[in-house]
């Protein structure tokens, strides 16, 4: 295999571009900005997910192979039309990816059982009992909201945490 490619990065980057090659850009509308660049980070999500391993390989890696920055390319393209200054978009589009990237390594760790390789636990009904043996004079409010915590099903957070990032662009100014 290195008889091609020079190193695991250049490799990386390569099976990274691969998924992204497979991502679909719309054309940039203005009245749809939101709802396509949640489209393009839920496509991506799901390719990394179909691929666990790529998403840590994505948290290292540059953008350097032409698919990637293609998806970059579109996201900006996506937001400028949105009416997101420079800047944000830039910033913005980069987040977004290393969102997707960060996500879908959290969720590849986990395993049917509810646990990862190490042994750390991800059964909800367990981690809300941990929070709440928790001393309750220096972690009142984990005690608290522990169900709130740990809540979501599928893929709520990461719609959520997208939405969030989206709506706070229309008021960010640099």
């Amino acid at each position: 295999l290195y008889a091609h490619v020079r190193n695991k990065a250049e490799l990386d980057d390569l099976l990274i571009g691969e998924l992204c090659a497979r991502v679909t850009l719309p054309a940039a509308d203005p009245a749809q900005w939101r709802a396509q660049i949640l489209d393009v980070c839920q496509q991506l999500r799901d390719h990394y997910l179909h691929y666990p391993g790529i998403s840590r390989a994505a948290l290292a890696a540059v953008p350097d192979s032409v698919e990637t920055l293609r998806i970059s390319e579109g996201m900006l393209a996506i937001l400028l039309a949105g009416g997101i200054p420079p800047q944000s978009a830039a910033w913005a589009s980069d987040a977004a990816f290393l969102y997707v990237s960060a996500y879908s390594f959290e969720v590849s760790l986990r395993q049917p059982r509810g646990e990862d390789v190490d042994g750390r636990i991800f059964d909800r009904a367990e981690l809300i009992e941990r929070f709440r043996m928790l001393p309750a004079n220096r972690f009142p409010n984990t005690i608290a909201y522990a169900r709130e915590l740990t809540s979501g099903d599928g893929h709520e957070r990461f719609d959520f945490t997208l939405d969030l990032l989206l709506r706070g662009l229309s008021t960010a100014t640099l």
